[in-house]
């Protein structure tokens, strides 16, 4: 294993161990904040750093939408405020378990998605994971027990998280077709428009006396959740993911970001948490099913290059011997 893949590597998982961990940090700053404000707050703080590394990077140019505005800003408000808040007010009435592992199902629904709506069937092996997953979900979310049914809150939160979910996938969906643009762009010309969508929703519904606004007080007795939400959870987490990704390649990227229920459950055992042990299995069987998946596509990537290799040998040799 060379160094820069090392280096890689271990830069990937620390973004995906900070990701997996500010969940339950978020969970509990729900007790003080509502999620609306604390997502407000989060972005708006996250996207001016961001958007000060873009213009470093790639100049003043690089904020211009160049005609794909409207595109861009639907993408955005569908990634960068549906899913996320989506994600927070489902956590608040469930559990940064439950949503974590419900999150993990997004690599099958993008799947899902594409034989739906592209044509493009899954493999068979990969159909089999998806059904895995699920199981493995429904474990958690259930306990193994119909009893989940008596607790309509944590149903409530769980079925809001995975709309968020499967908002995060048509944002990927979407983004994908952004062509010619740096990453670091997408995701800060996506970010504009959902954070300002995010913070206009927050200010309506306050000023309808739906949602409460917090004191300065409230606001400053979760400092540091806060800080870690904006600043490890989306600016450093931003960076050290893009860092590592592109040193390790998708492939391994995307088996990395499926130990992210790992470090959930982890932190949240540190916490004092009593995590019952079907949860555990629940989660255990997605991660497994979501890494033979990714192994599987791995295998499948490397015989096609041999193929492709091989192809490209016999054509020579067949010029050759013209």
């Amino acid at each position: 294993m060379n160094r820069a893949f090392l280096i890689g590597l271990l830069t990937g998982l620390t973004a995906v161990i900070v990701w997996g961990i500010q969940l339950p940090i978020a969970k509990d700053a729900f007790v003080t904040v509502n999620p609306l404000h604390l997502t407000s707050i989060r972005y708006a703080i996250a996207v001016l750093c961001l958007a000060l590394i873009l213009v470093a990077r790639e100049g003043l140019g690089a904020l211009s939408y160049r005609g794909a505005g409207l595109r861009t800003s639907a993408y955005g408000v569908i990634g960068m405020c549906c899913s996320p808040l989506f994600a927070f007010v489902g956590m608040a009435l469930s559990s940064a378990e439950h949503i974590v592992v419900i999150g993990c199902l997004q690599p099958a629904m993008a799947a899902l998605a594409l034989w739906l709506f592209r044509r493009r069937r899954p493999a068979r092996f990969t159909l089999m994971c998806i059904v895995a997953a699920f199981f493995g979900v429904v474990l958690v979310v259930t306990r193994g027990s119909v009893a989940f049914i008596e607790t309509p809150r944590q149903l409530a939160g769980d079925l809001i998280g995975l709309i968020g979910a499967m908002c995060w996938v048509a944002y990927t969906v979407g983004v994908g077709r952004l062509s010619g643009w740096s990453t670091w762009r997408v995701t800060v010309l996506t970010m504009i428009p959902g954070t300002l969508t995010t913070l206009a929703l927050t200010a309506l519904l306050a000023a309808a006396s739906i949602i409460e606004p917090p004191s300065l007080a409230a606001v400053l007795s979760v400092g540091w959740q806060l800080a870690y939400l904006s600043f490890a959870g989306v600016v450093f987490g931003m960076l050290a993911w893009n860092f590592g990704s592109r040193r390790i390649g998708v492939l391994n990227s995307s088996l990395l970001i499926n130990f992210m229920p790992v470090a959930t459950f982890a932190f949240r055992a540190l916490q004092g948490h009593a995590i019952a042990p079907i949860e555990a299995i629940g989660a255990a069987l997605v991660v497994a099913a979501l890494i033979m998946n990714n192994l599987y596509l791995r295998r499948q990537h490397v015989l096609g290059l041999r193929a492709s290799a091989g192809s490209r040998t016999g054509t020579d040799r067949t010029h050759a011997r013209r």
